[in-house]
Parts: structure tokens; sequence; C-alpha cells
């Protein structure tokens, strides 16, 4: 890592929380009979999955939206489970990297995500390290669906950026998404793109 550091913002998905997108997709594909093709474009392409991610529309809309676009008859339980088979496992010594990191520096928290998702990934900290969630590991923790706004608009890393009062020049953004690291820098940050998760261990050593 760069000298001059002070601040460190992380994304979720990809770097602390290991992902899988193709259970989900495997999973409704299961649930529908529709072809793991069609399951791909109707379920992460399209205006409406980005509306949920920014928080513009509630839960119960994006189910029902799921269950008339991959026509379902699913509970909103078996909903949930397919839409969270992609979230994973936390690693421990993720856990450990972050609380080291933040003896020393501000560390943040920058995720594209839903509450649907965020429930399930607290659910998972909680049985990996008994905290109550993801935000314990955090000065702080900022959500695309509660800002109303995600990556890789310029506007939600300034948004951070200002509401902590951090230099850009001095803080450093880690993600595992191209287009998002590309936005970042957009806004004056030093970045690192996560091309596997275990990358963070070299970058901090």
């Amino acid at each position: 890592m760069n000298a001059g550091i002070e601040n460190i913002i992380f994304d979720l998905g990809g770097v602390i929380l290991n992902l899988a997108v193709e259970n989900t997709h495997r999973e409704f594909a299961r649930l529908s009979g529709l072809p793991l093709d069609e399951i791909k474009s109707r379920v992460h392409h399209g205006r409406f999955f980005h509306d949920y991610e920014r928080g513009l529309i509630s839960d119960a809309e994006f189910r029902d939206h799921l269950r008339q676009s991959l026509q379902l008859q699913v509970t909103d339980d078996g909903l949930d489970k397919a839409w969270n088979a992609m979230l994973l496992d936390i690693p421990a010594e993720r856990f450990t990297l972050l609380e080291k990191l933040k003896q020393d520096h501000r560390v943040f928290l920058l995720s594209n995500t839903n509450e649907i998702h965020r429930q399930r990934f607290n659910g998972i900290v909680q049985q990996t390290s008994g905290k109550p969630n993801i935000d314990y590991y955090f000065h702080k923790a900022y959500f695309s669906h509660e800002l109303k706004m995600s990556k890789p608009d310029v506007n939600i890393y300034n948004q951070v950026l200002r509401l902590q009062n951090l230099s850009a020049s001095e803080t450093v953004f880690l993600d595992d998404n191209a287009d998002n690291i590309t936005g970042a820098a957009r806004a004056g940050l030093q970045t690192f793109h996560v091309q596997h998760p275990d990358q963070i261990f070299e970058f901090f050593a």
C-alpha cells in the first residue's frame, strides 16, 4: 500500500465476502424451468435491478417483479433463498485483517447491495464471527440502497468523502469490478482492482 494512505474504502462482494452469482442463476433456473441464459438476462440486467440496488423500489416490489419476470410461484422465503444463494462465506482471516487495519486507519465499506442481501450477509457475519453485523468491522458502512445511488456513479464516492471529511488523495478504494474502480478514480481516489479476494492480503502486506 502506498505511503500517505490514511483511509481505506472496501467493496464487500468479491473482496470481503466470497460470491458465486451463478448459484443464484442456477436456483432461479431450477425454480422457473427457464434456460440459464434467459435467467441471466432477466435477473441482473435492466433498470429494475439497478433501481432495487439504489433503494428506489421495495423488497416486496422486487419479489413481485421476479415472480412476474420468471413466471414463478414461489414464497417470499423461497425467493430470498434463491436470491441469496450467491452469497457464500467470509473467511476468518479477512475479519482479522479488517480489525488490524482499523487500528491505524479509517476503514469504510461501500457496497452496491439491497436489504434482502444485507440481512443474509449480516447472518453470515454473526455465524462466522459472533459480531452483530458487517458494520462492526468498519468505522462506517455505506450501502447503495440507503444512499439512493450506486457505483460506479462518481456521486456516490464524493458523498462518502464528504460525509467522512476524507481527502481523496489519502484514500484508497478496493473493488473487484473494473467499472467501479474507474468511477472511484474519477472521484480522485487511489484504487486497487481486486481480481481475487486473497489479493487484499498482498496489498496490505
